[in-house]
């Protein structure tokens, strides 16, 4: 079990930095709630039982955790197996940039508007996402169209 936990958490590693990074501001603090997301899967992976992909039962989880420690704003850890290194990034200066420009104002959205954002990124359809969410198909769909009329009002301020 243990080594097919190791290997699911190496395949999604980088979709857990990503909720992460969504939010946590310091490095220190991005790798502690990657812990504390770990460790919720962990315990909860004897019960996952393959109905739902295992990409979108590692974001419900990511998620969940990363909003419950955003709200209590203290994790406790206490999760000790080898993990996977740190995302790998080939990322240039530009590019990285940019990259932090775009968190700087993802953050800015409220937790239920990010978290719906990174399963965006991650290609969730609207039918994951509300699997996922709990939220329904019609209700992403309003709630996506106007967290990009929010973004373009963010990106462009004066159109």
């Amino acid at each position: 079990m243990e080594k097919q936990f190791l290997e699911m958490i190496t395949m999604h590693r980088a979709s857990i930095h990503k909720v992460s990074r969504l939010y946590r501001d310091s490095p220190e603090d991005r790798e502690d709630l990657f812990q504390e997301i770990v460790l919720q899967l962990w315990q909860s992976f004897p019960k996952f039982e393959g109905k739902s992909k295992q990409s979108t039962w590692v974001y419900k989880i990511a998620l969940n955790t990363a909003m419950a420690c955003y709200r209590k704003k203290s994790i406790i850890l206490s999760f000790t197996e080898q993990l996977p290194d740190k995302e790998d990034s080939n990322i240039d200066g530009e590019d990285r940039e940019r990259e932090e420009q775009l968190f700087k104002i993802l953050k800015t959205l409220n937790e239920a508007d990010r978290a719906l954002l990174a399963l965006y990124f991650e290609d969730f359809d609207y039918r994951e996402m509300a699997e996922i969410t709990g939220l329904s198909e019609n209700h992403i769909a309003v709630k996506m169209g106007r967290i990009r009329s929010k973004l373009k009002k963010t990106l462009n301020p004066a159109k």
